[in-house]
């Protein structure tokens, strides 16, 4: 039977969004709506974060449709008048979204997306728009962070056996790689974003033959020079013989073993065990790669310890964003029927309006300070962020490719101050600024709050 997720996308959001939105339509609510998605703090495990998901959210929005089935459900729920429901039956995205491209670093508080569109249609999409970027963010700004302590070497996404959930691995693996990953052990993810696919040998494989130098050379006569052999089955130290025999075996025809795995035990004196006695045996060119537990964190620490590890699989920590599983990210109404509206509640402010991101850099190019705009408002000496990427409903240029997106990634890297390239949870706080014209309508909308507060009914 055929999963029928993907045909019933447009009922994956909280269901208070129908109940709002049938409420909307009984009193003819359909004055266009902004509302911002940003994220409201950054917590000592980040000092930056790295925009992702734009594409997949864009490509959802282009494709929100109720089914006969799904607005079959919504009436037997027997709560929405039968107009409604008909409302439904041809409800199509129509609005305008503004983003940060993706791969763009960014900080707390600044709008990542805004979307204007008739209020019904703003908020029925929130939870989806809230749940894409906010699982591709979260991956791509660890991701970003193992890529800073790898130092340049080969990174490979390995997390797909412990994500949470089947497309959340395709997504993971999509925003391991845009961040600056080199590659996946996901099949899939290869094959829908043109992901370069890599992977070694399990230790059921090596179990599997009576004995190991049997699997090891099984495995490099099907293969030859794209082999990888785990040597920790057993005896990590006490299966580097018989790799160097093949590895010898391999010479005699002309061809050269690619590398071995190291996925267990004190990598830091294994690996230098095993570098010491390849290169003995003049195997300098066979790579050590390693796996296992890594994060950003055990990926510094074996290399700040000299360990001389060629790459890395990283997984689990980075799959599931272990020290950080989530980003306090909030899609909040910003204005409606060109009213500016904002939230002043303690601890969960909102800044109100159609904003606009300015981006200033130092005299050596890099980041210097951002600012918080209007949207509207113009800053000389600041690049603004925010582009326009949707219109009525429609994409304005084709989707952008992985590879356009590392290099901006890249660029990124490139444009961050030492301070913000560290790992350490201490250190100074990037600043961004509000803008005097944004503050004063943060000042209006509050004070004209607060006097509709007083009146009486």
């Amino acid at each position: 039977m055929r999963d029928k997720f993907f045909d019933e996308l447009a009922l994956l959001t909280d269901f208070y969004e129908f109940t709002m939105s049938a409420v909307y339509f009984t009193h003819d609510m359909f004055a266009p709506a902004t509302f911002s998605l940003f994220v409201r703090n950054c917590p000592p495990q980040r000092k930056f974060f790295l925009a992702a998901g734009l594409e997949r959210l864009l490509s959802i929005l282009e494709n929100f449709r109720f089914t006969e089935e799904s607005l079959a459900y919504l009436e037997s729920l027997g709560l929405f008048k039968p107009s409604f429901l008909d409302y439904l039956k041809t409800f199509r995205f129509s609005g305008e979204v503004w983003a940060l491209p993706e791969g763009t670093i960014f900080f707390p508080h600044e709008p990542v997306v805004e979307i204007t569109a008739p209020i019904i249609e703003a908020q029925l999409i929130e939870t989806l728009v809230i749940n894409v970027l906010n699982l591709e963010t979260t991956i791509a700004s660890k991701a970003i962070r193992c890529v800073l302590a790898a130092q340049g070497k080969p990174l490979v996404d390995f997390a797909a056996r412990r994500t949470q959930g089947l497309e959340a691995a395709v997504q993971v693996a999509r925003a391991t790689y845009l961040a600056g990953f080199s590659a996946t052990s996901n099949t899939l993810a290869g094959k829908l974003y043109n992901i370069p696919v890599t992977g070694t040998m399990a230790h059921s494989f090596v179990q599997s033959f009576g004995e190991e130098e049997e699997a090891f050379w099984a495995f490099v006569q099907e293969f030859s020079e794209n082999s990888i052999l785990l040597l920790d089955t057993y005896d990590t130290l006490g299966a580097l013989p018989k790799v160097i025999k093949i590895a010898r075996m391999l010479e005699r025809q002309g061809k050269r073993l690619k590398g071995v795995r190291l996925d267990s035990g004190n990598l830091v004196s294994l690996a230098k065990e095993v570098r010491k006695r390849l290169d003995e045996a003049g195997l300098s060119y066979v790579k050590i790669f390693a796996s296992g537990g890594l994060d950003e964190y055990a990926i510094y620490q074996l290399l700040a310890q000299g360990a001389p590890i060629d790459a890395f699989g990283v997984g689990t920590k980075v799959g599931v964003g272990a020290d950080l599983p989530y980003l306090d990210a909030a899609y909040k109404l910003v204005s409606y029927d060109g009213r500016p509206v904002a939230k002043f509640s303690q601890g969960k402010a909102t800044l109100p309006g159609s904003k606009q991101v300015f981006r200033v850099y130092d005299d050596q190019g890099k980041l210097k300070e951002d600012w918080i705009a209007l949207r509207g408002e113009e800053m000389s000496s600041g690049t603004p962020l925010l582009v326009q990427v949707m219109k009525g409903g429609r994409r304005l240029s084709p989707p952008e490719g992985l590879d356009q997106i590392r290099h901006r990634v890249e660029e990124g890297i490139r444009r961050l101050p030492s301070y913000l390239l560290s790992l350490e949870p201490h250190g100074a706080k990037y600043p961004v600024y509000l803008t005097s014209a944004l503050i004063e309508l943060q000042e209006k909308v509050q004070q004209e709050c607060q006097n509709l507060q007083q009146q009486k009914f």
